[in-house]
Parts: structure tokens; sequence; C-alpha cells
């Protein structure tokens, strides 16, 4: 059954009254879920929602969040995810470029929806819907191919590109995310869930658990001490983050640890998970943080085995999924040379929402998805990432990447966050500029900074200036936001 809301009827089929959500002290069966979902459903078309239409949701991580998500794909409807961190006038844009019929707006955010004044119906609360007893016909026969879900990116263009998921594509998300990740193929496992159900590697995340009948704990937002009460409360196993959130969750741990000897995998992705942060990881909880690799088009696309880690690699291919490494004319590149990964997965998206020309830009004809990341591949195979086309810096013609050398600085005890950019040089074309958030009570002066990245890097690497910051802008995932760097912050560094 290669339609994504068909996984969670199979497990309600085969663990009716297994737990699979809990999100503070509300508890939600497989069956549950199930047949609230399939109402859901039923109610979204008898209010003249046609197959095919699309609904915005507008939701913190939630039992309800879920539900929506499920009955739109049981509708054949097409969810259009909207983070809750998002400003009234992104949230236009998306409700307007998708030509969204109704935003499901939760009310703690929906004043948001509200201001973003696109046009389009919001709705506060989920309906009050009678569970169906009778499964026979009222709810359609949706196409594998049929588009599910469009997510927007925030990447470094201008304006977000709506990336688009059929029913397809999420069904083998979920098969391959089962494969990937140890654990999530066990129906024991319990899985905590941080980052935002609108981003796609926390969805990637919950269809897994839902194909393989795990049980999901959501948190609501992101918050140190709540992650790791719920790990002691929940006993959850497993748990996947970003490396700036892996940052503060240590730190808290740190200060003020609990009981979190449930946890038996962390895996860090959505940005370069430095060798420091792994090191510190693993000697605070005593299991390591493994590092993969995936982006909203496509994911998981590779992710370091447990037992067979290679500290600041992005790790092994995946199985189903296949990599190459291509320079800019098109071809493969040997071992140890860096190039742009392309990723051919039967969980790549189709393409891109009322955009054919980037559609055509990402995915060529074979299947293969250019990614615009770039890498090195080892002889063994293991694939280590060297930065983004878009934010490579060129100093005097030599490629910089931010990655490295925040990587570098990141070995310094001060510093806490760092974020690397190119300033444009009317010598160099572009020199380095690091903009470095310090732990505190810790002062380092740029000369030490410099002094300890030459350790490490070559001279031309070394940032020319060091800016310091309370706090470094994030992207809605919370990944460090470089392009933002450039245009907000580096402007007003350079004139001062």
């Amino acid at each position: 059954m290669i339609q994504v809301g068909g996984t969670l009827e199979s497990s309600a089929h085969r663990t009716p009254n297994k737990i699979a959500l809990s999100c503070g002290d509300v508890r939600m069966s497989y069956r549950d879920l199930d047949e609230s979902t399939t109402a859901l459903a039923k109610w979204f078309l008898a209010q003249g929602l046609q197959p095919g239409d699309r609904v915005a949701v507008h939701w913190t991580n939630s039992i309800p969040a879920v539900q929506l998500l499920y009955g739109l794909f049981r509708a054949g409807l097409i969810a259009v995810t909207i983070n809750t961190r998002l400003k009234p006038a992104e949230i236009a844009f998306i409700l307007k470029h998708s030509e969204a019929r109704i935003c499901l707006s939760e009310p703690s955010v929906s004043p948001l929806a509200d201001e973003a004044n696109a046009g389009c119906p919001i709705l506060t609360q989920l309906p009050a819907v009678e569970r169906v007893e009778s499964r026979e016909a009222a709810l359609p026969s949706v196409s594998p191919d049929q588009p599910a879900i469009i997510i927007y990116t925030s990447g470094t263009t201008a304006l977000p590109k709506g990336v688009v998921h059929t029913h397809r594509s999420l069904y083998q998300t979920a098969v391959i995310g089962t494969r990937a990740i140890e654990g999530l193929n066990s129906p024991e496992e319990v899985v905590l869930c941080v980052l935002p159900l609108m981003h796609f590697g926390a969805l990637a995340v919950l269809l897994s658990c839902i194909h393989a009948g795990c049980s999901v704990a959501l948190l609501a937002r992101f918050e140190p001490g709540t992650v790791l009460d719920a790990i002691e409360k929940f006993r959850c196993n497993s748990l996947a983050c970003m490396p700036a959130l892996w940052h503060f969750i240590l730190e808290e741990q740190l200060r003020n640890p609990r009981s979190v000897s449930s946890l038996r995998r962390a895996w860090g992705a959505g940005d370069a998970v430095s060798v420091t942060l792994q090191n510190r990881f693993k000697t605070a909880f005593g299991i390591p943080l493994q590092e993969a690799y995936g982006m909203t088009e496509s994911a998981p696309l590779t992710a370091n085995p447990k037992d067979l880690i290679r500290s600041g690699s992005l790790g092994l291919p995946v199985d189903g999924v296949e990599l190459r490494i291509m320079d800019l004319a098109g071809h493969d590149v040997p071992e140890g040379e860096t190039g742009e990964i392309l990723a051919r997965s039967p969980g790549n998206c189709v393409g891109y929402w009322k955009d054919p020309a980037a559609t055509r830009t990402a995915l060529d004809e074979d299947g293969w998805l250019h990614t615009g990341d770039l890498a090195s591949r080892d002889a063994d195979g293991y694939y280590w990432f060297r930065g983004r086309k878009k934010e490579i810096v060129i100093r005097a013609g030599s490629n910089i990447s931010p990655q490295e050398v925040e990587e570098a600085l990141y070995r310094h005890p001060a510093v806490l966050e760092v974020g690397v950019v190119g300033q444009p040089d009317s010598i160099y074309g572009e020199i380095v500029v690091a903009f470095v958030v310090l732990r505190d009570g810790l002062k380092p002066d740029p000369d030490e900074l410099r002094q300890f990245v030459q350790k490490h890097l070559a001279d031309y690497k070394v940032p020319e200036r060091f800016v310091f910051v309370t706090e470094l802008p994030k992207s809605p995932t919370g990944k460090v936001h470089r392009g933002e760097l450039k245009r907000r912050m580096l402007p007003a560094a350079a004139a001062t």
C-alpha cells in the first residue's frame, strides 16, 4: 500500500492498543489515532474540499498536529506546513503562493496567521467529529504519485520554495528511515520529537515511527531542560536534533544532570556536527552523537552507523539511496576531491510548487537530485561535508569552507557558537569573518582566536575578522543562518 496514510492504518491493525503519541500528560493509542484521522478526513471532504486542494497546517508539535496531517493525507488533500516561528509576511507568502483553501492554525499562534491577512479562512480548533465505525467508501482512492505535502524551504534564495512530496515519496521516506536508523524498526522504541513537525526532518522521523509502530513523544517547543525532562519522563530511546540545539541540551545536562540512561541513540543532522560537540556529548551522555545528512528535498541520505562512526563525516549512504559527487562540468570526481552531492532516492521530492525552472535545475532526467551541498568521499565510502555552493568563501581565488573554519573554532574552550561568512574585499575578493558567541565568563581576544585557528588551518583560511555577538540568527529550524549573517549582521559589523 503505497499511500502514506495507509501506514497508520496498518500499524493500528497490528497493535491497536499501543501508545502511538504522547504529549504532556495526554496519550493516544494507534486505534484512536487511526479512527480520529479517518473521521477528520471525511469531515474535510464534507466541507467541499476536493482531493488536490491545499490546506495549511500552522500548529506546534502536538497530537492534534499529527491528526491534522494524517487526516489530510487520508482525504487526498495536500498539506502545506507552516513553521510557527515564521512572521506574518512569511506566512502570507506561503498561503498565497500555495493557494491554500484553509489555514488550520493553533490558537496560541493564530494571531500571526490572522495578521498575515492572506484572504484564507483561518480555523483555530479541530472540528468535533465523531469517529466512524465503518471504513466503507467515503474516502477517495489516492494515487501514489499524487502530491501529499508542500514544505517551504528557508534556503539561500530571496523567497522560499515549496518542496513537493508525493504519497509515494513520503511512504518511501518512512521505509528508508526505518531501515537507516537503528531502533526505529522496533515497535518497542520510544522516540522524542523535538524539532517542529512542520520541518521535514521531524516529519521524516514521525513517518518512520508510524510505519514501524513506534511510540512518539512530542514537545511543543524546544527548551533544553524540557528536552531532558521528557527523556527522563517518557524513557525515550532515540532523539534527532539540530547541532545548534544539541549544544544547549549538552550544556543543560552538564549544569543540571537528569537521568537519561534510557537514551540509546542520538542523531545530529540539518547542519555540520562538530567533532568537538561529538566528543563532549559522548563524555556527558555515554553514547555517541551520530551524524546524518538529509534535506527537505530528500531525507535521510547518509548516516553514521553506531558501531562504525567516523567522527566529522556525514556517514555512509543509507540503504536504498545512491550518491555521487560531481564537479561543475558534470563529471564524477575522484576520492578525496570536492564536488556537489547528487542523490537518487525513492524518497526524493518531485519538484517545487509552481516553479518549473527550479525543478529542472534541481532534478535531472535520470532522477538525480542536485543538492547544492559540497562534499568529498574517502576510500571507505564515507562522505565529508565541505560547505554549500552558495556559501563558499572565495579568497584570492581559493575556496574556503565556512564549516571547516567553524569546526576549528569550536575546538576553542571559550567558543559556544560560531558562524563564518565571506565579506567583500577590494584586494582579495572576499575575506573570512567569524561571528562568535562566547561561553559565560570567558573573553579571549581576536588575536588569541586567530592564533588558535592557525594551529589547525592554512593561513589563508584563518578569519581576518572576529565579531563577538550575544546570539546568532537562526533559521526556523534552528540552523545557524549564514545568509542572514551576511545580509543583516555583516554590514553592521563592517561599518564599525
